[in-house]
Protein backbone atom coordinates (compact mmCIF):
# COMPACT_ATOMS: atom_id res chain seq x y z
CA UNK A 1 0.00 0.00 0.00
CA UNK A 2 1.17 3.68 -1.08
CA UNK A 3 2.45 6.02 1.98
CA UNK A 4 -0.27 8.16 0.83
CA UNK A 5 -2.96 5.16 1.03
CA UNK A 6 -1.68 3.78 4.15
CA UNK A 7 -2.16 7.41 6.24
CA UNK A 8 -5.71 7.55 4.65
CA UNK A 9 -6.63 4.47 5.83
CA UNK A 10 -5.60 4.99 9.08
CA UNK A 11 -7.29 8.01 9.97
CA UNK A 12 -10.63 7.47 12.29
CA UNK A 13 -13.91 8.69 11.01
CA UNK A 14 -14.95 11.77 11.31
CA UNK A 15 -17.17 12.68 14.01
CA UNK A 16 -20.60 12.90 13.50
CA UNK A 17 -21.10 11.70 9.78
CA UNK A 18 -24.22 11.61 8.53
CA UNK A 19 -23.71 12.14 4.67
CA UNK A 20 -26.13 12.42 1.74
CA UNK A 21 -24.27 10.13 -0.75
CA UNK A 22 -25.86 11.83 -4.08
CA UNK A 23 -28.75 13.57 -3.41
CA UNK A 24 -32.32 11.81 -3.00
CA UNK A 25 -30.37 8.87 -3.83
CA UNK A 26 -28.76 7.70 0.24
CA UNK A 27 -27.97 8.20 3.31
CA UNK A 28 -25.39 7.19 5.06
CA UNK A 29 -23.83 7.08 8.57
CA UNK A 30 -20.89 5.88 10.10
CA UNK A 31 -20.12 4.74 14.01
CA UNK A 32 -16.80 7.09 14.64
CA UNK A 33 -16.01 5.61 17.61
CA UNK A 34 -12.02 3.77 18.14
CA UNK A 35 -13.14 1.05 19.68
CA UNK A 36 -15.73 0.05 17.02
CA UNK A 37 -17.60 -2.09 19.51
CA UNK A 38 -20.83 -2.30 18.34
CA UNK A 39 -22.54 -4.61 16.56
CA UNK A 40 -22.88 -2.51 13.39
CA UNK A 41 -20.23 -0.29 12.32
CA UNK A 42 -23.66 2.03 10.41
CA UNK A 43 -26.11 2.16 8.24
CA UNK A 44 -26.51 2.56 4.61
CA UNK A 45 -30.52 4.19 3.43
CA UNK A 46 -30.51 2.79 -0.89
CA UNK A 47 -33.48 5.00 -2.51
CA UNK A 48 -33.94 1.40 -4.55
CA UNK A 49 -32.91 -2.36 -5.04
CA UNK A 50 -30.88 -1.28 -8.27
CA UNK A 51 -27.41 -2.27 -6.95
CA UNK A 52 -25.71 -0.68 -10.01
CA UNK A 53 -27.05 2.57 -9.57
CA UNK A 54 -26.63 2.37 -6.01
CA UNK A 55 -23.50 0.76 -5.02
CA UNK A 56 -21.44 3.25 -6.58
CA UNK A 57 -21.76 6.15 -4.74
CA UNK A 58 -21.94 4.31 -1.60
CA UNK A 59 -18.36 2.79 -2.05
CA UNK A 60 -17.47 6.84 -2.92
CA UNK A 61 -18.39 8.21 -0.13
CA UNK A 62 -16.51 5.25 1.93
CA UNK A 63 -13.50 5.81 0.03
CA UNK A 64 -13.10 9.04 1.02
CA UNK A 65 -13.61 8.43 4.94
CA UNK A 66 -11.81 4.78 4.74
CA UNK A 67 -9.65 4.40 2.11
CA UNK A 68 -9.35 2.47 -0.79
CA UNK A 69 -12.14 -0.55 -0.15
CA UNK A 70 -11.67 -4.42 -1.90
CA UNK A 71 -14.75 -6.18 -1.16
CA UNK A 72 -18.68 -5.89 -0.89
CA UNK A 73 -20.85 -8.75 0.53
CA UNK A 74 -24.59 -8.72 0.17
CA UNK A 75 -27.35 -11.22 -0.19
CA UNK A 76 -27.72 -11.69 -3.76
CA UNK A 77 -31.30 -11.99 -3.55
CA UNK A 78 -31.88 -9.04 -1.86
CA UNK A 79 -30.48 -6.66 -4.89
CA UNK A 80 -31.43 -6.46 -8.68
CA UNK A 81 -28.47 -6.33 -11.21
CA UNK A 82 -25.40 -7.63 -8.70
CA UNK A 83 -22.18 -7.45 -10.37
CA UNK A 84 -19.28 -9.20 -9.80
CA UNK A 85 -17.02 -6.01 -9.32
CA UNK A 86 -17.47 -2.44 -9.78
CA UNK A 87 -14.59 0.64 -10.43
CA UNK A 88 -14.43 3.24 -7.30
CA UNK A 89 -11.82 6.23 -7.95
CA UNK A 90 -9.88 3.71 -10.43
CA UNK A 91 -9.50 0.64 -8.07
CA UNK A 92 -11.32 -2.68 -8.28
CA UNK A 93 -14.24 -3.60 -5.75
CA UNK A 94 -15.24 -7.02 -6.06
CA UNK A 95 -18.71 -7.93 -5.15
CA UNK A 96 -19.21 -11.33 -3.40
CA UNK A 97 -22.45 -12.73 -2.70
CA UNK A 98 -23.30 -13.96 0.67
CA UNK A 99 -26.15 -15.02 2.74
CA UNK A 100 -26.20 -12.13 4.99
CA UNK A 101 -29.62 -11.09 4.93
CA UNK A 102 -31.10 -8.24 2.88
CA UNK A 103 -30.67 -5.72 6.28
CA UNK A 104 -26.42 -6.16 6.31
CA UNK A 105 -23.84 -5.61 4.13
CA UNK A 106 -20.55 -5.85 4.37
CA UNK A 107 -17.34 -3.56 3.16
CA UNK A 108 -13.60 -4.91 3.53
CA UNK A 109 -10.75 -2.76 3.37
CA UNK A 110 -7.66 -3.89 3.00
CA UNK A 111 -7.69 -8.01 3.35
CA UNK A 112 -8.97 -8.15 6.98
CA UNK A 113 -10.64 -4.65 7.97
CA UNK A 114 -14.29 -5.15 8.06
CA UNK A 115 -17.55 -3.03 8.53
CA UNK A 116 -21.04 -4.44 8.61
CA UNK A 117 -23.29 -1.80 7.59
CA UNK A 118 -27.11 -1.84 8.37
CA UNK A 119 -29.44 -1.70 4.59
CA UNK A 120 -32.47 0.25 5.72
CA UNK A 121 -35.05 -0.84 3.00
CA UNK A 122 -35.57 1.38 0.24
CA UNK A 123 -39.55 2.00 0.77
CA UNK A 124 -38.93 2.65 4.60
CA UNK A 125 -40.86 5.34 5.93
CA UNK A 126 -38.20 8.88 6.80
CA UNK A 127 -38.93 8.75 10.90
CA UNK A 128 -38.42 4.80 10.69
CA UNK A 129 -35.28 4.92 8.69
CA UNK A 130 -33.93 7.84 10.82
CA UNK A 131 -34.37 6.07 13.95
CA UNK A 132 -33.06 2.46 12.64
CA UNK A 133 -29.31 4.66 11.32
CA UNK A 134 -29.37 6.30 14.84
CA UNK A 135 -29.43 3.35 16.68
CA UNK A 136 -27.28 1.31 14.40
CA UNK A 137 -24.66 3.46 15.01
CA UNK A 138 -24.49 3.73 18.94
CA UNK A 139 -21.55 2.73 20.24
CA UNK A 140 -22.88 0.19 22.44
CA UNK A 141 -25.29 -0.97 20.44
CA UNK A 142 -25.86 -4.93 20.92
CA UNK A 143 -28.72 -5.53 18.12
CA UNK A 144 -28.76 -7.33 15.40
CA UNK A 145 -29.74 -5.12 11.81
CA UNK A 146 -32.87 -7.28 11.64
CA UNK A 147 -33.42 -6.79 15.38
CA UNK A 148 -32.94 -2.72 14.55
CA UNK A 149 -35.38 -2.72 11.63
CA UNK A 150 -37.69 -4.72 13.94
CA UNK A 151 -37.76 -2.61 16.69
CA UNK A 152 -38.10 1.19 14.61
CA UNK A 153 -40.04 -0.23 12.53
CA UNK A 154 -38.09 0.51 9.82
CA UNK A 155 -38.47 -2.40 7.69
CA UNK A 156 -42.13 -1.63 7.25
CA UNK A 157 -43.06 0.00 4.11
CA UNK A 158 -44.06 3.83 3.85
CA UNK A 159 -47.77 2.02 2.55
CA UNK A 160 -47.77 -0.40 5.06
Amino acid sequence: MADSDMSRASRHLPSGVHHAVRPGSALLRLETTASREGVLDGAWWPRSRDIGAELPALLSALTEHLGPLSRVGLDATAWEGLPTRIVVDDRVVHVDSFPVGDDTILITRGDRDHFSLLVVPPDATPGAARAAMAQSVLADNVSSAEQILIDTRGGQTASG
